[in-house]
């Protein structure tokens, strides 16, 4: 889980629940931190490609944050691939 310097939860759902309710939420682990991820980097790919940038180029924009995902993993999760 991501934390802020004061060791609360940072809300990565926050356009979705407040943050008093995602941090109850989590501190009964009740989220499942991979779909978390994956949410993160779908909208980051929605951002990146709003912004024009290309797929490709997005998602190798997104494995400086992720360096441990390779692109095909990464390319799944954006592209919603079983």
């Amino acid at each position: 889980m991501l934390f802020a310097e004061n060791n609360k939860s940072i809300n990565p759902l926050s356009e979705l629940i407040s943050d008093e309710i995602f941090n109850l939420l989590s501190s009964k682990g009740l989220f499942n931190e991979k779909s978390l991820r994956d949410y993160q980097i779908r909208k980051q790919f929605k951002k990146l490609r709003k912004d024009n940038v290309s797929a490709s180029d997005a998602i190798d924009f997104l494995r400086k944050d992720y360096p441990y995902l390779q692109f095909d993993t990464l390319r799944k999760i954006v592209y919603h691939i079983k």
